[in-house]
């Protein structure tokens, strides 16, 4: 009976759950087959999406469904920015030394211009701050979309530490430029309260609720856990609750919920693994976060899902060589040349540039961002929202596509290179053991 009413609502969003539900299963029921091919998650979620949304069945409607779209977006951002900024040790950096040091403080900044500039002569319509938002959008990077680029043994440990802290922490460090460049555009929600006021509640007030909850918070489990007097399945529900804690204070008073949850996931990773006595062993923060990840990793897929209905589908019906053309050079030149400058002098060999430069993917991130402005509607929407849909559909497939190859090709040069030169910046080549025993760490 209650299929029948709302002329059909209540039914469509149901056929739309199912299509959501038989995607999931089958993937899940062939994940383990298909992680050892070039096809990966994106992929199918993208491409499944396509087919659910408007150019496909038509089951899934971004007029009428944009509240539980956006709601999932928002969920699955927060959880990825939480859990990232969590799993961050000291001993990451230091391994990765100058890599990640290089690529998040010199290279971000020049892609995100760089990508700003490039739009100019290409996009011809938008504004200056829309301009400037493509540009942010499309910066961060998603190690997720070539995984064995960042997880083979035969990549060294410096190049695969750096891209994964990359990835971890560069929407993170995108985000205020996001919020300042949204407050920029007339009409925006942001650009009603001004500047100040977003970078005072976004950037300020934000990023204190969240080292606030997040220190706290890590204070509290570590305590229990040192009593005796949290169950472990509870223990992994308590990050969901900080991620969600630091997310609704923030929205509360007009901030930034994702750069609270992105705060708040280092001070509850660093709180969480302080020791506290001699007598007392250092409470293991690795397997706390184990629900919230796996539950970030479903929620990125059924976003790329969404991605591929509301975004791709819509796009693939107006593409021209403009949005074409950036798409293919955001993923080059945007890329690769400020990585290219921002490793200037570090004595890495040209293939590790070159390796590191090639595997920048634009993935959940640039979503939830192209998303996100999708929903304040701001005036060149249309033509934004095609770019960064392009760019990113080129990203998973490319990137996907290149990982496992280009992983083995860069992996037996730098075994010959390492062989040859003892003292080779990248480092020594691993033994197959040494390489195994990193992968499941």
């Amino acid at each position: 009976m209650l299929a029948r009413t709302g002329e059909g609502t209540v039914s469509g969003s149901a056929w739309t759950g199912a299509a959501v539900a038989a995607v999931s299963a089958a993937y899940a029921l062939v994940s383990r087959r298909l992680s050892t091919t070039a096809v990966s998650a994106p992929m199918v979620f993208t491409g499944c999406g396509v087919a659910i949304g408007p150019l496909g069945l038509d089951l899934l409607d971004p007029g009428h469904d944009a509240g539980p779209v956006l709601t999932l977006v928002e969920a699955t951002l927060t959880l990825v920015l939480l859990t990232d900024a969590m799993a961050v040790h000291r001993r990451d950096l230091s391994l990765g030394r100058f890599l990640p040091g290089r690529l998040l403080g010199i290279g971000l900044p020049l892609t995100i211009g760089a990508g700003w500039l490039l739009a100019w002569p290409l996009l011809p319509g938008l504004t200056v701050w829309e301009l400037a938002l493509v540009g942010v959008i499309l910066a961060p990077t998603d190690a997720a979309l070539g995984k064995t680029a960042v997880s083979s043994p035969s990549v060294p440990p410096l190049v695969r530490n750096g891209l994964n802290v990359e990835s971890g922490l560069n929407d993170g460090m995108a985000l205020p430029f996001f919020v300042l460049f949204l407050a920029g555009l007339p009409g925006t929600t942001a650009a009603e309260e001004g500047t100040a006021g977003v970078f005072w509640r976004a950037l300020v007030l934000s990023t204190a609720l969240g080292l606030a909850v997040g220190g706290v918070g890590g204070w509290v489990l570590r305590r229990a856990r040192e009593q005796g007097w949290v169950d472990d399945g509870w223990r992994q529900v308590f990050v969901l609750a900080v991620a969600a804690g630091s997310y609704t204070l923030a929205v509360a008073v007009d901030g930034s919920g994702f750069i609270a949850a992105w705060v708040a996931g280092f001070a509850f990773g660093v709180s969480l693994r302080q020791e506290t006595t001699a007598d007392t062993p250092r409470p293991a923060a690795d397997d706390t976060a184990d629900l919230a990840e796996h539950l970030a990793e479903l929620l990125a897929c059924l976003s790329f899902l969404v991605f591929g209905a509301v975004l791709l589908g819509p796009a693939l019906e107006q593409l021209d060589w403009r949005v074409v053309t950036y798409a293919v050079l955001s993923l080059t030149v945007v890329r690769m040349l400020p990585v290219a400058l921002s490793l200037a002098g570090s004595g890495l060999a040209l293939p590790t540039v070159a390796y590191v430069g090639w595997f920048g993917p634009r993935g959940l991130a640039s979503v939830v961002f192209g998303l996100l402005v999708v929903e304040e509607h701001v005036p060149g929407v249309q033509l934004l929202g095609r770019v960064v849909a392009v760019t990113i559909a080129l990203s998973i497939l490319l990137h996907g596509v290149s990982a496992v190859f280009l992983a083995e090709r860069y992996g037996a040069w730098h075994r010959k290179a390492a062989a040859r030169r003892p003292d080779l910046r990248e480092g020594p080549a691993e033994t197959p053991e040494a390489g195994a025993s990193s992968t499941t760490s």
